[in-house]
């Protein structure tokens, strides 16, 4: 199954320090690194990186475009649906990273451009059955146009809401899996989901808005998911932090393509707690998503089952 990628594609800029500067503070950092990133392209090159067929839907610019799609086409992301613009940047992140965890400004720049018309390009060869993943980096109609017209070519789709943003409640219904963090689903529907009392009810209050099936991603405490009223918990695979970047998109990008090949839901669940791990043992966005092989191997290390 194809696997359409609608979403941001950004330049990150990264800096790391012994700790986050105060309001007003200027403090030494070291380690200056400029790589890809972008939670579009990134979720992109972990469906690629992991054997799925990545399908990246969105916009470049002046600045960085070059290299952005230079990176996607080197991890076997097909970019054909990628439009380059010329008078503005593309998009750019800043992030600090500091005691293994981190802070983003965004400037999303040409991932605006991604529009209607992108899309209608993009989805001519969609098939039934093939899925749709989506951010809110880029314009919020361009993804609710994406996931209605998706659902219309009855392709399985799957929102990462991030960042967290207020979503017209006719887009819910378009959703075959909403895949929040804890403080994502907080602000969706108002609840802390910690233990399997809260999780339900997070999932209980989504659902009643349209979702499908939710899946929320705990950090540290792993992931579980709520489908068809079945509630499933999975602790994280042990792993020793360096920078946190792309864990997410890791976590999102993995747990699609293994549900593209016929998993069972816990066990993409397994995959991509185990494909996350490895991602925060290594410094950067894209380069330090892993390839399949390497989550294979380090789950039988852990006695994973994926």
């Amino acid at each position: 199954m194809r696997i359409y990628i609608v979403g941001s594609l950004n330049m990150d800029l990264v800096i790391r320090a012994a700790r986050m500067p105060q309001g007003g503070e200027t403090i030494l950092g070291e380690g200056f690194l400029s790589n890809p990133g972008g939670k579009g392209a990134n979720q992109a090159v972990a469906v690629a990186k992991l054997g799925g067929e990545a399908y990246m839907v969105g916009c470049v610019g002046r600045e960085f475009g070059a290299d952005l799609l230079e990176t996607l086409q080197k991890y076997g992301v097909h970019a054909d649906h990628v439009r380059r613009e010329t008078d503005l940047s593309s998009g750019i992140a800043v992030i600090i990273v500091a005691g293994g965890d981190n802070r983003i400004i965004l400037d999303t720049a040409s991932n605006g451009r991604t529009d209607e018309a992108l899309v209608d390009r993009a989805f001519a060869d969609a098939k039934e059955g093939d899925y749709l993943l989506v951010q809110l980096e880029i314009g919020l109609p361009t993804v609710a146009y994406a996931l209605k017209e998706a659902k219309k070519r009855g392709m399985i789709t799957v929102l990462n809401p991030a960042p967290a943003a207020k979503l017209p409640q006719a887009l819910y219904a378009d959703c075959d899996w909403f895949v929040p963090n804890q403080t994502e689903a907080q602000f969706y529907t108002g609840i802390y989901p910690s233990d399997e009392k809260s999780i339900r009810k997070c999932a209980e209050k989504l659902g009643k808005l349209g979702v499908k099936n939710v899946l929320i991603t705990l950090g540290t405490d792993g992931s579980a998911s709520v489908s068809k009223g079945v509630f499933r918990r999975v602790d994280p695979v042990p792993a020793a932090a360096v920078d946190t970047t792309a864990a997410g998109d890791t976590y999102v990008g993995a747990f699609v393509t293994r549900l593209s090949e016929g998993a069972e839901i816990e066990t993409a669940m397994h995959f991509a707690s185990t494909a996350s791990a490895l991602t925060v043992t290594r410094r950067g966005a894209q380069c330090a998503i892993p390839l399949r092989a390497e989550v294979e191997a380090y789950a039988k290390e852990q006695g994973v089952i994926i």
